[in-house]
């Protein structure tokens, strides 16, 4: 189960790491769209824009059928539900460590105001 987890987050992350790709799944969750009109929109080739769908696919992220001479693209199954959880697990390990960084730097403050107090008199 870890393993399956470790594996489905990596290849979602590599699949969101490249700007294209958030961008066709931003136009995709505007409209489906076929490979042609996302291969213009992000002015590339049909064959770049098929492997940078390809990645999106493999995450499943996207779904593709064709029709004809068309394929077209929209937005798949997942829900990244797993990688959410996981950014919220580190999100609150960050946010707790930034608290007590504060109190430090309160307390710090504090000692620091005192002694010139005391410098004063």
């Amino acid at each position: 189960m870890v393993q399956y987890t470790a594996a489905r987050l990596d290849t979602s992350f590599a699949a969101l790491s490249d700007a294209t790709r958030r961008g066709v799944l931003e136009q995709l969750g505007r409209a489906d769209a076929s490979i042609t009109v996302l291969a213009a929109k992000f002015h590339m080739t049909l064959t770049g824009m098929k492997k940078h769908v390809g990645v999106l696919e493999q995450a499943g992220l996207v779904t593709t059928k064709k029709i004809g001479r068309v394929r077209t693209c929209q937005l798949g199954p997942r829900r990244l539900e797993a990688e959410t959880a996981w950014l919220e697990r580190y999100r609150q390990r960050w946010d707790e460590r930034f608290d007590e960084l504060d109190k430090v730097v309160e307390e710090l403050t504090r000692m620091e105001q005192t002694d010139e107090r005391k410098k004063r008199k």
